[in-house]
């Protein structure tokens, strides 16, 4: 399975609790550690016994000063705490300890050797301290619930890997209550037709640590191993590895706002303009010509290396195909005369109408046929303008 297979299965089937390695968090976290001084974070999709969001605060609270730190579980988690330690009522008519959700906050981590970290993460030392809390949760741990939405007002900075299935109404929530978040996601939820704008608007943005590649997870023990990359540790651990892997956040770091470098220099022959928008096609980042001063349309990734004070984003595809895919005003009516196009698991070009499209013999994409060229889809993209464009040269003349 792929990488995008392993998250559509996981959606669908709820099989979607992913745990973030440490060191993924660890990269990440660091772009942002003076945002940290003050404030509260909150872990709002982590158990705070099998979470490396909540280990990653508990172990730096102090070094990163924080003021609180709070984390709350499903009741479903599928390794929710089930000790009768702590909840000796918590049982069903058998005796038999049951999952429920639950809160912790932390409010002071001590410092034994006074290196500004603690040296022990698990939970029981944590509560040794009779300022630090755990408590059960009246409703189901959800982000949504009353409970939830409470603690996210309290909170400053929301940080965590939400279950995949749930991830636009995670972010969607952290955006309606104004709040600062670090989250993982896939690339694709940037073509999301509520979550595009916020991109589009320089609202929200990726982060500084992962570009490209596949990241590794913690998958539940009852998770089936049939990704084309997956492990089973000395412990019987599960983890299995994610393409398409991306943080995204609305917390401002140095590294994006580096100007990409640009190299190339714009020719009508390795840059065709689309058949039905007029733009020209760029299917790499690292070509976008530097003396363009068009628009251009380029691939999602290139937001990987987005600055906005050397690009503008003026809007993307919208392919029916994916109806969380978003169109920002641009006329696709010049797509006509489709034709079916067999091979591509029985779809017809039809079905990409709205993608841009470029004359080609490549053969990859859906097509359509127009005073018999073929005209073939590419895709998706994000259209663009360079706000800076270097002039072209002039011709020194032959003396």
């Amino acid at each position: 399975m792929t990488g995008n297979s392993i998250l559509s299965n996981a959606k669908s089937e709820k099989k979607d609790e992913f745990y973030t390695q440490l060191a993924d968090i660890e990269k990440e976290m660091k772009h942002y550690k003076s945002h940290f001084k003050g404030k509260i974070v909150f872990c709002n999709c982590d158990d705070p016994y099998e979470s490396n969001f909540f280990k990653y605060f508990a172990l730096n609270f102090n070094s990163l000063q924080l003021k609180k730190l709070i984390a709350t579980c499903y009741a479903t988690s599928p390794i929710a705490y089930t000790q009768l330690s702590l909840f000796d009522s918590v049982t069903d008519e058998n005796n038999t300890p049951q999952k429920k959700p639950y809160k912790i906050e932390i409010t002071e981590v001590n410092d034994e050797n006074h290196d500004g970290r603690t040296d022990l993460a698990d939970v029981e030392y944590l509560l040794k301290n009779k300022n630090n809390v755990l408590s059960l949760l009246q409703e189901d741990g959800d982000f949504r619930s009353s409970e939830c939405i409470e603690l996210l007002k309290e909170a400053d900075i929301v940080t965590t890997n939400p279950p995949f299935s749930l991830w636009r109404q995670v972010i969607m929530t952290l955006v309606k209550y104004d709040k600062e978040f670090v989250i993982l996601g896939n690339v694709n939820a940037i073509t999301y037709k509520d979550f595009f704008p916020l991109i589009m608007n320089n609202k929200v943005w990726l982060g500084a640590s992962i570009h490209s590649g596949d990241r590794e997870f913690r998958v539940p023990d009852d998770y089936p191993l049939n990704a084309s990359g997956y492990r089973v540790d000395a412990n019987g651990i599960k983890y299995i590895r994610v393409k398409g892997v991306r943080w995204y956040t609305n917390i401002d770091y140095e590294e994006r706002h580096e100007d990409l470098i640009l190299y190339k220099h714009y020719t009508p022959a390795e840059y065709p303009k689309y058949d039905n928008y007029d733009a020209i096609e760029v299917s790499k980042t690292s070509e976008i010509p530097c003396d363009y001063d068009g628009v251009m349309g380029v691939p999602i990734t290139f937001l990987d290396k987005y600055n906005p004070e050397q690009f503008e984003i003026i809007g993307t595809i919208s392919a029916p195909s994916d109806p969380n895919t978003l169109n920002l005003g641009v006329d696709y009516s010049k797509h006509i005369g489709y034709t079916q196009d067999k091979k591509r698991n029985g779809r017809t070009g039809a079905t990409f109408g709205k993608c841009p499209a470029i004359v080609t013999d490549d053969k990859k994409h859906p097509y359509y046929e127009k005073d018999g060229i073929r005209v073939q889809t590419t895709y998706h993209r994000v259209f663009i303008l360079n706000k800076h464009p270097e002039k072209p040269k002039r011709k020194e003349a032959i003396l």
